[in-house]
This record gives C-alpha cells, structure tokens and sequence, in this order.
C-alpha cells in the first residue's frame, strides 16, 4: 500500500498544503514580535484590523448566508448577532466570548426549528 493511494491521502494534502505554510509564518511571528510592546501603534492597528475583519465576515455571513446557515430565518440570524455584540461588551470586549455566544444562539436556534 503506497501512502498517496491510502485513505490518508487528503490528510497528508491538508497538513502539506494548508496547516504548514500558515504553520510557518506564525512561528515567524512568535519570533519577531517578541519584544514588540502590546500598545504599539502598529499591534493597535493589526488588532483593529482583525478586528474588522471579523466583522465583516459576521455582517456576510448574517445577511447573505450560505448553505445551511440560509435555512435559518433573518431574524434568529440578527437576533445571534445581536446577542454575540452584547456579550462582547458585557465580557470586558472579549471577541471570543461575543463569538461563542452568537455560535449558540445560531445553534440553538437551528435545533429549536428543527433544521437539519
């Protein structure tokens, strides 16, 4: 058995062409931002920009979804944004907090209608 005709096969493309070449770059990063101090002007505008970012990515995703996320009605979409804004002010702006609770409002409400 040859390791590319295996069932391992999309795992091994997966590792080789997706997680190291990201893989390599944050390790690069480690290094160089070191001895950056965290309320540079630079880290202060590569934080609002992932920032941004997200949101963005959010505001798509709510307003124009795709697959199986458009199964889900507007409301309960702006009703998961909402409650995810909400818990990011509420939880001193953590963006993960705001995030996992937009992800189970979507979730739940999914399960409560009955989606698949």
């Amino acid at each position: 058995m040859t390791l590319f005709g295996s069932d391992l096969t999309p795992y091994i493309a997966l590792i080789l062409v997706g997680f190291l070449p990201s893989e390599i770059w944050r390790w690069m990063a480690l290094v160089v931002g070191r001895g950056l101090d965290e309320n540079s002007e630079i880290l202060i505008w590569v934080r609002a920009v992932a920032t941004a970012t997200l949101a963005a990515v959010v505001a798509k995703l709510a307003f124009f979804p795709g697959g199986a996320l458009a199964s889900l009605p507007l409301g309960w979409r702006i009703g998961a944004f909402l409650a995810g804004v909400a818990v990011y002010w509420i939880g001193r702006r953590s963006v993960l907090f705001g995030v996992l609770a937009a992800e189970l409002v979507i979730v739940g409400g999914a399960f409560w209608l009955g989606l698949k």
